[in-house]
């Protein structure tokens, strides 16, 4: 191990389990993790010299960009990064990732075998293409995640070169009809096969993210070379650091689907009891110019510890050093791929999950559905499925980016309620009411069944 410990900045605005596993994994290894947040991160240029707070000597980029509104700044701030400390996944190479097609090409280039596609700027080229993908075809968002912005569709109607603000394209539907529709995922690392696992569709749907509720196996000895060579050659195209590809087998052989930079854990670790985040760890330190045991990352891949990380930054104090207030009513700002409006939000402790009203949902294009979520509401006490849909939510001069459920709130008073995956962040002043002088109506308590994603 070297003398000096490599101080390891895992860029990532969001929590999650996957950075959380990364930040521990560094320090288990020897090492000095830097979760790099809105609480404690800053660039500053005085004097023409560039200084990181906190100063760290390299970055794991865990920037998670195709599911926030405007992911060109989230981009521009890992670019910023890049630019002043060796990072990993580059942000141009991310950049090629994320948009599906941009991908696609990039590995048809390079004679890596991908579903045939179709990408059109107007509505008449899109729909004169659509008999060359036979009856039924697969139609999705450039960008997208979590398998929300993609559908199976029959291509006797005609499709929009749009969802949204997002430009959507066609491609072939890869599938052997005998068997139980599947794909596999295998998680790259430093060029090299961590594990790998197959996914399978949930009952009645036809996509196999473990988002989305779909059964996984490990793959990761039964991986035949030409799966391999695919997903390193693919992965290497790209020009990532570490990747999660996914692949699919039709009759006639194997395809890649996609190339994920920020692939979770999850499921993964499920499958096949091995963890990326040791490895990505060690990636990170050797390119800061550190040294790992190498008995030690195996040992530490046996575990996903996503427990908080001693790196996490404290929580933004306001004046008096408490956390900052939210009244029980609250005027927020909630935004889509279509638009942004100012709405009243009710304060709800007892939701594990933010919502939102139908009708307000589809104004500002919030979406794509990501899942279905079950709820229980007043007398509904077996609860009823509700779609699940980014969201982002901002209060003050915060903005949360959250999952939240889309319902019909037009017989209630407010027509977007903030629950614990928002409120974590606040003390709620039940007195505080920004709808003074309104009368309100009686809303129904509701809280979500089941653990967040």
């Amino acid at each position: 191990m070297s003398e000096e410990p490599v101080r390891v900045g895992v860029l990532s605005l969001h929590t999650s389990k996957e950075t959380k596993a990364i930040c521990n994994a560094v320090e288990a290894l020897g090492h000095d993790p830097e979760w790099l947040r809105r609480e404690n991160a800053a660039v500053s240029i005085e004097d023409g010299a560039v200084a990181i707070e906190p100063d760290v000597d390299v970055v794991a980029n865990r920037m998670l960009l195709s599911n926030i509104e405007q992911p060109a700044e989230g981009l521009g701030l890992a670019h910023t990064f890049g630019r002043a400390r060796p990072i990993l996944n580059d942000p141009s190479a991310v950049l090629t990732a994320m948009h599906k097609f941009a991908s696609a090409v990039a590995l048809a280039e390079a004679d890596v075998r991908v579903p045939d596609a179709l990408l059109a700027l107007s509505n008449d080229r899109l729909n004169r293409g659509r008999e060359r993908f036979g009856e039924e075809g697969v139609y999705k968002t450039a960008i997208g995640t979590h398998g929300g912005g993609t559908w199976k569709i029959d291509l006797a109607d005609p499709v929009n070169p749009m969802v949204g603000n997002r430009q959507a394209f066609l491609q072939d539907l890869i599938d052997r009809d005998d068997s139980r529709h599947h794909d596999t995922r295998v998680y790259v690392v430093g060029g090299e096969v961590v594990a790998a696992m197959n996914r399978y569709a949930p009952e009645g749907d036809w996509r196999t993210n473990v988002a989305l509720g779909g059964d996984v196996e490990d793959a990761t000895e039964m991986l035949d070379d030409e799966v391999r060579e695919m997903a390193l050659t693919a992965t290497n195209t790209i020009g990532l650091d570490y990747a999660g590809v996914d692949l699919v087998e039709g009759y006639d052989g194997w395809y890649v689907l996609e190339v994920n930079p920020t692939a979770g854990f999850k499921g993964l670790f499920a499958a096949s009891g091995r963890s990326p985040a040791p490895h990505i760890a060690r990636l990170a330190i050797e390119r800061g110019g550190g040294s790992v045991d190498d008995d030690r990352v195996e040992e530490l891949s046996a575990v996903l510890d996503d427990s908080t990380p001693s790196c996490m930054p404290p929580q933004r104090r306001v004046n008096d050093g408490q956390i900052p207030i939210i009244g029980y009513i609250e005027e927020v700002r909630v935004a889509g791929t279509q638009g942004s409006t100012q709405a009243f939000a009710k304060s709800d402790t007892g939701a594990t999950r933010s919502s939102i009203d139908t009708k307000l949902a589809a104004e500002i294009g919030a979406g794509p559905i990501k899942s279905m979520t079950r709820i229980k509401s007043g007398s509904v006490k077996s609860g009823k499925a509700r779609p699940v849909v980014d969201l982002v939510v901002g209060i003050g001069g915060e903005q949360h980016t959250v999952t939240a459920s889309v319902e019909d709130r037009s017989h209630m008073e407010y027509p977007v309620l903030l629950g614990r995956d928002i409120l974590q962040h606040y003390r709620v002043d039940v007195q505080h009411r920004a709808d003074e002088g309104r009368d309100p109506e009686s809303d129904e308590e509701e809280e979500e069944e089941g653990a967040e994603e």
